[in-house]
């Protein structure tokens, strides 16, 4: 009795910790060199420092995340600050400020201009309520109205960042989804929260170290080529190294970005359709203790990320920016970072990292091609933050995914 698991990313070993948790012999098979997939860090030998692939923001209230950390002993392994607060500064009026929301779900802090946004009336924020009342296939702009300055001060950059997409035009369910399990439950559900020292050290070294505690294996450079199948199921896995047998007992959870998981099953519905994020690092000491998360408005940099030996930026629904060249993505990001912190014009040593299909484009059509985890092979799941966990593609829901899959598997070995 065995679960294959297809797929290192944060779905496949989401699965696979869970399985291995429950005492099932797990196998994972990985087509890179490394695991992680989208989620992981390296030394990069331009900047001369370990960095993230992408910058991935998660939240104090997403529970598949803590759950997640504490299965594999890495609880202590996220950082940000005591309260909940997202300092903003617009770079095309000068003007800053902090979102700093009380910790429970009655939101009195929206009447208080030194915790709210600026320009901000009650009815401002009580427009965003019918958000709540989404029906699928609408998109966000046809459930609210994309106006005004908690619109613009706050949902949009927040919901930009949650869908990696440009919000009017995403799908509001998925949008409701993410305000009803962070902003509609109080400030202390969305404390901003960012892995340290990076994203292989929080999430994947403490889990390949707990499968390896319980038996598993990993299997690195092994693409699956195709599946065998007969009737309703699957009898073997075709690897780059050769056929593995799947046992009648055995189970397969396919963790694989969309568009293998379509060359692998044609007849499975998946996302077609992709939108790029785009990074950038720069080498340059840092103040000291948790790191800093900035929201930029009016530049090109959304996000600014204060790291102890970095600075690193994000841009989502960055199809916008593929064919621009590097150095000048660089030399554009410092210098919204360098009047939004206040720093010197000299470009530090720098890297851009061009994520060219980091998510599904989050938008209603996209939405309904979302396959379930269970598929028309009795021994067979899908993972993966493109399945249909009811969130965007995220790091809470690839996680989440990654459960629900082994819960299946778990129930056929019952």
């Amino acid at each position: 009795m065995k679960a294959h698991v297809v797929g290192a990313g944060l779905a496949g070993l989401s699965a696979a910790t869970a399985l291995a948790a429950r005492g099932v012999t797990v196998e994972i098979s990985e087509a890179a060199a490394q695991a992680g997939g989208r989620c992981r860090s390296y030394f990069d030998r331009q900047i001369g420092l370990v960095i993230d692939n992408g910058n991935h923001l998660v939240l104090s209230g997403n529970h598949a995340v803590h759950d997640y950390l504490a299965r594999i002993g890495a609880s202590d392994r996220l950082t940000g600050p005591a309260e909940t607060q997202f300092p903003f500064v617009d770079l095309a009026t000068g003007q800053s400020w902090t979102v700093r929301p009380n910790p429970g779900a009655v939101p009195w802090w929206i009447l208080s201009p030194s915790r709210g946004v600026p320009g901000a009336r009650f009815s401002d924020f009580l427009g965003m309520a019918g958000l709540l009342r989404a029906r699928p296939g609408q998109r966000v702009d046809e459930a609210i109205r994309c106006q005004g300055p908690v619109w613009e001060r706050l949902m949009r950059p927040f919901l930009l960042a949650a869908l990696n997409a440009e919000p009017e035009s995403a799908a509001a369910e998925l949008a409701a989804q993410v305000v009803r399990e962070t902003l509609a439950r109080g400030g202390s559900a969305y404390a901003p929260r960012v892995p340290d020292p990076g994203l292989s050290a929080t999430f994947i070294n403490p889990a390949l170290d707990y499968l390896e505690a319980r038996g598993g294996t990993l299997r690195l450079q092994r693409r699956l080529i195709a599946l065998r199948t007969d009737s309703d199921r699957v009898t073997a896995l075709e690897f780059s190294d050769g056929p593995v047998e799947v046992a009648a007992r055995d189970r397969v959870v396919l963790a694989v970005p969309p568009w293998v998981a379509k060359e692998l099953a044609p007849q499975l519905s998946a996302p077609e359709r992709f939108e790029g994020i785009v990074n950038g690092h720069f080498r340059l000491r840092s103040e000291g203790g948790p790191a800093r998360i900035i929201g930029v408005l009016g530049g090109m940099v959304e996000w600014i990320f204060c790291f102890e030996d970095r600075i690193s930026v994000t841009v989502s629904g960055a199809n916008r920016l593929m064919g621009l060249g590097r150095e000048e993505l660089a030399r554009q990001f410092w210098a919204d970072v360098s009047r939004a912190l206040d720093l010197g014009p000299d470009l530090p040593p720098w890297q851009i990292v061009k994520e060219k299909r980091a998510t599904f484009l989050a938008t209603p059509d996209q939405q309904a091609l979302r396959p379930p985890a269970r598929t028309a092979y009795a021994n067979l799941v899908l993972a993966g933050d493109w399945t249909a966990t009811g969130l965007p593609a995220t790091i809470e829901g690839a996680l989440r995914s990654g459960v629900k899959a082994a819960g299946l598997v778990q129930e056929a070995f019952a």
